[in-house]
């Protein structure tokens, strides 16, 4: 095949040109984030929108301004809403200005993040060495930056498998019938992340054990050595415990000192899901509900959680380095160590986990931290934590409401309860409130369920919401509740 000789670029053919675009770009980008509060929490893509997002290849070139305008019109006006003030669905980041220019930035100098001779390297070291340091860890522990909690705690999990399996799982895989089962645990409260895990390790789901929890929904410690002895007994090979800071459904926190006792009696991998949680190790006022996270082996935070940060990144911290490296560390030519020149340092982040090509997450880490110093974020947990109490307060207060389990956290689950309905009625009703505070715009809870009751629940970890977000919140679920009765759905 014959190549035509051609020096084509994808770089603008004018720079002024699309400096004016760019300044557009960010301009209405600052102009979205400042208004917020003037458009619906969330608002459904209309099918016109749908439409015209269905488009065949475009195979021939379009201008960059007509491109945007699209985005203008299709997209942005049509998120998940999770940047909204009274967004409190789920547990989702909500980002800050400054950290979508570090974004803009880390995308304008692209650097190949898995190791070289480069600043990036060292900035996403420094960031891994703060965050030993925050977290309790040793300095000479292990970390890496990865794009979101399920798979920071996988990363956990496998470090878990390799050095309590008795034998070479890379070299062996999980092949060799003469080898016991492994098994490892969590409470039935864990995030689903753990038997996802189970599947992608080759472990097979049935390896989790989900042990119950008790009424404040944390991991029943009886239960779970109780669990460990039998599986022993029965020949099978324990290899890793996993207590959650901060459960999905209500925020509960496992006892993470008895955790790490019993782990270390039994000879087992202590891993810590402290998805949102571990971020309270921020606060020295909150610090006291993770105690014990310190001891882990490994632990998993998302710090486009309770660090504020855009989608996406995550980091995982392993104690032990040596562990942490021979898990994933491989060996190729055209990946080797020079003393000098580019790769000289090596590329150690391609040690620590299975992605080789990583883009610079760091940057928004290294620069939010530095602009805003920990205090600051620190005081921001603080205060979603006292907006779910204040919440739970509200609800207590309201006749009409019922708080559906303990608050120690910043999860708050609660229904509407009017007189004389059945469970299967409240339930049917609650969703009914739920999906008009979405379709409305008024605010973005999600749900769940606890003991059978459908619960509104309100996961906070914005950094926008103000205590009269949550009053309001309150007296729509009571308008929408009393609509909804006297009407139907």
């Amino acid at each position: 095949m014959e190549f035509a000789r051609r020096d084509e670029t994808l770089d603008p053919l004018d720079w002024r040109e699309f400096r004016g675009l760019a300044h557009r770009m960010v301009d209405d980008m600052v102009d979205h984030l400042a208004t917020l509060r003037e458009r619906p929490a969330w608002q459904e893509p209309p099918g016109q929108v749908r439409e015209n997002l269905r488009e065949p290849v475009p195979l021939e070139a379009q201008p960059a301004e007509q491109v945007y305008e699209q985005f203008r019109s299709n997209v942005m006006p049509y998120t998940n809403g999770n940047l909204d003030p009274r967004f409190w669905g789920w547990v989702q980041g909500n980002g800050t200005p400054l950290a979508m220019m570090a974004d803009m930035l880390a995308s304008g100098i692209d650097p190949h993040m898995s190791g070289f001779n480069q600043s990036p390297k060292l900035v996403e070291l420094q960031v891994i060495d703060w965050l030993k340091e925050l977290m309790g860890f040793p300095s000479e522990a292990s970390g890496v930056l990865v794009g979101g909690g399920t798979m920071a705690n996988v990363l956990g999990l496998c470090v878990a498998r390799h050095a309590k399996a008795g034998f070479d799982v890379n070299a062996l895989g999980l092949q060799d019938r003469s080898q016991p089962p492994l098994v490892f645990y969590g409470s039935v409260e864990t995030h689903n992340w753990a038997k996802q895990a189970a599947g992608f390790l080759g472990l097979g789901s049935n390896s989790f054990r989900l042990i119950p929890t008790d009424s404040d929904y944390r991991i029943d410690l009886n239960e779970l050595e109780n669990a460990v002895s039998y599986d022993r007994a029965q020949g099978l090979r324990p290899l890793c415990i996993i207590g959650t800071a901060g459960t999905v459904n209500t925020g509960a926190i496992d006892d993470l000192e008895a955790l790490s006792a019993l782990s270390k009696k039994h000879g087992l991998w202590f891993h810590v899901d402290g998805a949102f949680g571990a971020l309270v190790k921020l606060s020295p006022n909150l610090v006291p509900l993770v105690k014990g996270l310190e001891l882990a082996d490994s632990v998993a935070f998302d710090l486009h959680k309770w660090g504020y940060l855009p989608f996406e990144v995550a980091c995982i911290l392993v104690r032990d380095e040596r562990s942490h490296v021979a898990t994933f560390a491989g060996e190729a030519s055209y990946l080797a160590r020079l003393s000098r020149g580019v790769t000289a340092g090596g590329l150690p982040f391609a040690d620590r986990g299975i992605d080789l090509t990583r883009g610079f997450k760091a940057l928004k880490v290294w620069m939010c931290f530095k602009a805003y110093g920990i205090t600051a974020i620190a005081r921001m947990i603080e205060q979603n934590v006292g907006q779910a109490h204040y919440l739970a307060r509200l609800i207590q207060a309201a006749p009409e409401l019922e708080l559906l389990a303990p608050v120690p956290l910043n999860v708050v689950c609660f229904r509407y309860v009017p007189p004389g309905r059945t469970d299967d009625e409240l339930n049917g009703l609650n969703q009914e409130i739920l999906l008009r505070l979405q379709e409305q715009g008024i605010a973005v809870p999600s749900s769940t369920v606890l003991g059978g009751r459908f619960a509104i629940r309100v996961a906070v970890t914005n950094h926008r919401s103000k205590l009269n977000d949550f009053e309001e919140l309150v007296r729509q679920v009571v308008r929408l509740g009393r609509e909804a009765c006297c009407f139907g759905p």
